[in-house]
């Protein structure tokens, strides 16, 4: 007998450090975050009609599992793609009726996308009970991505929303998949988003050129010293070997990833010694190798970092997320924040004439049935 109503919470991400690097093969250290989208599911009892209301976006999708194509609105791709992929895989899908409400904000580097797509999955696999793992999960989110949103995004957010524990970060080997929880002993610091509302229009279409990009430099690596087709394989003397028949561009991309999959493990080791000084340095770093070398960030985005810096309670901060907008993610002293946002948010509006919002956020479980 399958079950009838489902309740779903599937949560965003934040990644304190490791940014685009997972599609490089790199190690990333995200965790799910409090902030989750909700989903209630139940089968209707028909064989292939399905109806899916967003209360965010008010509107509703309706579609014919035996034939469906492209939607008609941004999320729609999101929750047709879940369907296609998993379709892909089983034919145990029927007809059923859901209801989203989502508490993610939206364009805020978060990763609302990859809490849609788990969140879909997870419920739908339990509903028809399909029988499909967590690893299953990650991975119809992440080709529904690819295939139907046409973000060639890595694996690493729709990770974070499935497998994230509450107060650990997640140290993910994107070449291998194995994974380590990381423990994350914050207090009395606090964890708090800046969002610059800004959502430049180059994020998915940058993304897949920065993807191209270090594509096309890492075969030329691979060809001069006979290694292995990853960036896992590529020493910083490499870089500065090639660097005239990389180009500039090509070098500041792979040079950037090096240096971040670096940056990665001492943040790890660092979270390990309780030494959240030297985590916020190394965030530090990765803003400027982002802003410069990756060129991902965007004024707004460089200006809060910049303004942080001020504030000696600030231990760090970066952009978070594909870049050209959303927020700056930063590590500050509880004692601070409302003092502190009350002048950025000044200093933001005066420089961009732009409402700056903001929100803390902890490191909380994973894409979850609410048992009621």
């Amino acid at each position: 007998m399958k079950k009838r109503t489902l309740k779903i919470a599937s949560p965003g991400r934040i990644n304190l450090i490791g940014e685009h690097i997972d599609y490089n093969d790199g190690f990333v250290l995200p965790a799910a975050i409090d902030k989750c989208i909700y989903f209630t599911l139940r089968a209707n009892g028909s064989e292939n009609r399905c109806t899916i209301k967003s209360k965010g976006f008010d509107s509703i999708l309706v579609l014919d599992l035996k034939s469906f194509e492209k939607g008609t609105e941004g999320w729609h791709n999101y929750v047709l793609g879940v369907i296609y992929e998993i379709q892909s895989l089983t034919d145990k899908v029927a007809g059923f009726d859901c209801e989203i409400e989502s508490k993610v904000p939206v364009g805020s580097g978060v990763s609302s996308s990859a809490a849609l797509e788990c969140g879909l999955a997870y419920g739908l696999n339990e509903l028809f009970d399909l029988g499909l793992d967590k690893w299953q999960l990650i991975l119809i989110g992440q080709l529904a991505e690819h295939n139907f949103v046409g973000t060639k995004c890595g694996i690493m957010d729709q990770f974070a929303s499935v497998m994230g524990k509450k107060d650990h970060m997640l140290l993910l080997d994107c070449r291998s998949l194995e994974y380590e929880e990381i423990p994350i002993a914050i207090a009395p610091y606090r964890l708090l988003l800046l969002n610059t509302n800004v959502a430049h229009n180059l994020s998915t279409g940058e993304y897949n050129v920065r993807r191209a990009q270090c594509a096309e430099g890492l075969e030329l690596l691979a060809k001069r010293f006979q290694i292995e087709k990853s960036f896992r394989n590529v020493i910083p003397e490499m870089l500065v070997q090639t660097r005239e028949e990389l180009g500039e561009t090509l070098y500041d991309r792979c040079s950037y990833v090096v240096e971040e999959t670096n940056r990665v493990l001492e943040v790890v080791k660092a979270l390990k010694n309780n030494d959240l000084e030297t985590v916020g340095a190394l965030m530090y770093q990765t803003h400027e190798g982002l802003s410069k070398k990756y060129e991902v960030s965007c004024p707004e985005l460089d200006f809060l970092v910049d303004f942080s810096k001020n504030e000696p309670q600030v231990l760090g901060a970066r952009m978070m997320g594909g870049g050209f907008g959303g927020c700056t993610l930063n590590i500050i002293h509880e004692d601070v924040i409302d003092q502190f946002v009350q002048k950025a948010t000044a200093a933001y509006q005066e420089a961009f004439d732009i409402e700056l919002t903001s929100f803390e956020t902890v490191p909380s479980q994973g894409t979850s049935l609410i048992r009621e």
